[in-house]
């Protein structure tokens, strides 16, 4: 029988920050506070943070990435080589009607050799896991977010003249990090990559072919990367992997159902569970979930985090019953579709209606799976 943490019931993993972090960051970046005095302010929101999660009982808790900018910047940032340069204005966020905003994503240069793993999230593990009795899981990003956006171009052909080494050395850096968690107890571990659905999408993958990339190749490339970082986890170490199209703000970039990655990606990558966006029409049907393999576990984002309006929960067990037909029961999950606060400022949404969606969604999974 598995020991690896599954869980009917989870979350993606951002959550929304008080006002009083905000500011802190704020004043930190200004100059008026210092690295310490953030990170206090950060311990103290992420324990108020947690409790909150094992109040409404959750049994996979986060630090709702409190110490975070963003998903990924705050991690990749961090990695040996890595640079951050100007945002990438082709792949701009669309406004959602009801909540306009203009967030576009930064690049990400390749400047020196990749290295630094196995120090970059463990402090943060640390102190997530002395403040919570429940599963502790940690969100990382994807390494397809170092590459895609700039491609071999913003891969220094000094420092790596072949592809191979720069992709042998970012997995390096992935699988450190990966036993460093371990080492210190982390059983739960999630890959954030929203950049595998930007293959769904026709305007996202004309920009890819326009920095000279196939994208059907680098489909499957950055599948097998993946699978690389992950190839030497300890067999009791459940690794998801997250999957959305986007999301600022309330805003999204990017649609397309999964039918167009599904036979490629979903027996390739050899992931335990994969948090799938199913929470409007841009994310299409459940078909492309035949293409998984035995056993593996699928966890649909049926709840959106983009608005306060709450489902109707009849309807979100008649989803679950529809993919049922396609994965078995007890292999899905329920979960929002991503977090609440991908990047600082959040989501449209009020700590109230947060509260209440993962609410619904607990006693949804009570009633659906016992």
């Amino acid at each position: 029988m598995s020991t690896k943490p599954f869980f009917h019931a989870d979350q993606v993993g951002s959550l929304l920050r008080p006002q009083n972090l905000l500011d802190a960051r704020l004043e930190w970046k200004a100059g008026k506070i210092s690295r310490a005095d953030l990170r206090e302010i950060e311990d103290t929101a992420i324990a108020a943070c947690v409790k909150m999660q094992e109040d409404l009982g959750l049994d996979a808790v986060t630090d709702g990435e409190f110490r975070r900018e963003n998903w990924w910047i705050d991690f990749i940032s961090a990695i040996d080589g890595i640079e951050i340069s100007d945002p990438d204005t082709d792949n701009a966020f669309q406004q959602n009607p009801e909540h306009g905003g203009n967030y576009v994503p930064k690049n990400v240069l390749t400047t020196g050799k990749i290295g630094g793993g196995g120090t970059i999230s463990i402090d943060d593990f640390d102190y997530l896991n002395r403040c919570t009795s429940k599963t502790a899981k940690v969100m990382i990003p994807s390494p397809s977010r170092i590459h895609f956006h700039g491609g071999r171009k913003a891969v220094s052909e000094d420092i790596y003249p072949s592809m191979d080494d720069f992709w042998s050395d970012i997995a390096a850096l992935y699988q450190a990090e990966i036993a460093a968690l371990e080492d210190h107890g982390c059983q739960y571990i999630q890959i954030d990559d929203p950049v595998l659905t930007y293959f769904l999408d026709a305007h996202l993958r004309a920009n890819t072919a326009s920095i000279g990339e196939d994208p059907d190749k680098l489909l499957g490339l950055y599948g097998d990367v993946i699978n690389a970082c992950i190839s030497k986890r300890r067999a009791d170490t459940q690794i998801s992997i997250h999957l959305c199209r986007g999301n600022a703000q309330s805003q999204w970039i990017a649609e397309g159902s999964y039918d167009a990655m599904a036979a490629e990606l979903f027996p390739r990558v050899n992931v335990d569970a994969w948090f799938l966006e199913y929470d409007d029409k841009r994310s299409g049907g459940f078909e492309p979930l035949r293409f998984m393999p035995d056993g593996t576990n699928v966890v649909l984002g049926l709840i959106t985090t983009k608005t306060g309006k709450m489902e109707d929960p009849d309807e979100i067990r008649s989803r679950i019953d529809e993919a049922a037909k396609v994965v078995p029961l007890e292999n899905l999950g329920l979960s929002p579709q991503c977090g609440f606060a991908s990047i600082d400022i959040g989501n449209k949404i009020a700590f109230d209606e947060q509260s209440a969606k993962l609410g619904m969604m607990l006693k949804i999974a009570e009633d659906v799976w016992g």
